[in-house]
């Protein structure tokens, strides 16, 4: 057995005592079972955490009850079931210092119940995924987190399908096709967290943010891949007002031809661009107010890289869209995001998103979430989400919202409508979810016509006689799970997936039994 019931702890003692400073400069992770405590504590008429714009700063919530921070008050008699139950597999602390580090894993076997594809024995599927968690918090100002995953896995031939003609999975990473249908794919997120003073926190990372309180956001959400940021986010000292602004690298699609024809290396380089976010959060007593804004840069096109454009540094809301407006080359989106607290359990929230200045291309979201109905641990969500034709399309094509041929805010690109229902549930270390997904999707007829369907299309309509290929998608997820350790969400779970797709071929079609044990530290859309 190891000394000191399993903990590996460096004790640093002052005057007899010892100390164990928390920074807590980290984000919470962005993963919907690590926020769903958040949010529910936020929901309090009295509480005062801007929840608008993920992954949120630990020192600016209130972790309360929130996964990986709840008290468990169980005595566990060895090492190796502390290290399975309830701590992180390596901790180290000091005076003035904390470091962790968990390995991440992924141990899923699936069934297809109808095997509909071109290739032979895709009825089995599976998923291995190995990584490691690192996180440390260095005095009181400063903390880092990095992780790194490697994936090899044969999933659902509408998820391989995407992902082969895209180049990239759902929030994930960049894939190549082994063995005929293998997807083999690995990707990492950090960052370092600097607070200098109590009102003000700068990050330097590789990661995503999510904004808006809804599962969807129309304005930027977590479903496209990792990029660099540069982040700055002041917080007034009466919590009333947030403002964050981040510059970002993106880049085009991988699958797509917009690669540069410059370089040595035997593949191009794609076209990135750079992108400047903006998010200002104003808290009113039960209305939660945002008002957002992003530009996409052209940085380079064929000829190379373009001279430095001042106003990516630029950090005002509303001087970028002022100043170059939506008709040019640059891509903008602005929008406004709001949350009204009903009760300290309870509230409804929308977005509206717009990227034109004459009001016929906009998106929306309107939603309402209610934590413990009726009983704790039972929490309930209903969303809508639209977009018209178009939006969120740019000519040229290599500037459209999107970041390696993902799009930033809503997973199912544009045009289209879309109703979610979730109830989740967590009965001590017990849990499960029912999700229902119902959209109305509207897509390119031919490559001849534009009907505003598909961000890979430029912004001008092109008629024909066909118009639009209406798709209605119904999705359904039920699982049930395990929670083993709170400090990884290490759970064990089983669960069935059923989608159906109008107007497409059989290999769209999914009907789908799963079990495994994952650690989940980040969202996953496959629900689309």
């Amino acid at each position: 057995m190891w000394p000191f019931s399993g903990r590996l702890v460096v004790l640093c003692t002052l005057a007899g005592t010892t100390l164990f400073a928390r920074g807590q400069q980290n984000d919470v992770p962005l993963q919907r079972d690590f926020n769903r405590g958040v949010e529910r504590n936020a929901a309090s008429l009295t509480a005062r955490t801007h929840t608008g714009l993920k992954p949120i700063l630990q020192s600016r919530a209130d972790l309360t009850g929130a996964l990986g921070h709840q008290i468990d008050s169980t005595k566990y008699y060895y090492w190796i079931t502390e290290r399975i139950f309830k701590d992180h597999l390596l901790e180290v602390k000091g005076e003035d210092f904390k470091l962790t580090a968990d390995l991440l894993f992924q141990l899923e076997y699936g069934y297809e119940f109808a095997d509909r594809t071109a290739y032979a024995d895709t009825n089995r599927y599976f998923a291995n995924v190995r990584g490691a968690w690192f996180t440390g918090d260095l005095g009181r100002k400063i903390s880092f987190q990095t992780f790194v995953q490697e994936h090899q896995s044969i999933a659902p031939q509408y998820i391989f399908t995407a992902a082969r003609d895209i180049g990239t999975i759902s929030g994930q990473g960049r894939v190549k096709i082994a063995r005929q249908r293998v997807l083999d794919y690995g990707w990492s997120q950090g960052n370092v967290s600097y607070t200098p003073l109590s009102w003000l926190n700068v990050q330097f990372g590789h990661g995503k943010h999510f904004v808006g309180h809804g599962y969807r956001s129309v304005l930027l959400s977590d479903h496209a891949v990792n990029a660099p940021y540069l982040k700055f986010s002041a917080l007034t000292t009466n919590k009333r007002v947030q403002y964050s602004t981040w510059l970002s690298k993106l880049e085009s699609g991988v699958n797509t031809p917009d690669r540069l024809p410059t370089g040595q290396s035997s593949e191009s380089l794609f076209y990135w661009r750079r992108g400047r976010f903006n998010h200002l959060s104003v808290d009113l007593g039960r209305v939660q107010l945002a008002l957002f804004e992003s530009t996409l840069f052209e940085d380079i096109d064929s000829t190379g890289v373009k001279p430095f454009d001042a106003l990516e540094l630029n950090p005002i809301i509303g001087v970028n869209t002022l100043v170059r407006g939506f008709g040019g080359r640059e891509k903008s989106v602005v929008g406004i995001d709001l949350r009204v607290r009903l009760t300290d359990r309870g509230y409804v929230y929308g977005q509206f998103a717009a990227d034109d200045a004459s009001g016929e291309r906009y998106a929306y979201q309107a939603g309402v979430r209610w934590f413990d109905v009726l009983v704790h641990g039972v929490d309930l969500q209903v969303e809508y989400n639209a977009a018209t034709p178009f939006m969120y399309a740019h000519d040229p094509t290599e500037l459209a919202y999107e970041h390696a041929g993902l799009p930033l805010a809503h997973p199912l690109g544009t045009y289209f409508t879309e109703l979610v229902g979730i109830a989740d549930v967590q009965f001590g270390r017990f849990g499960g979810q029912v999700k229902a997904v119902a959209a109305t999707l509207h897509r390119n007829p031919s490559e001849d016509e534009n009907v505003g369907g598909s961000l890979d299309r430029t912004d001008r309509p092109i008629p024909g006689p066909l118009g639009p290929v209406v798709r209605d998608l119904i999705h359904l997820d039920l699982n049930a799970n395990y929670l083993f350790n709170p400090q990884t969400n290490l759970r064990a779970y089983i669960g069935f997936q059923r989608r159906g797709l109008t107007n497409a071929p059989d290999e769209a079609q999914s009907s789908f039994l799963y079990f495994g044990f994952r650690t989940a530290i980040f969202n996953r859309y496959y629900d689309i």
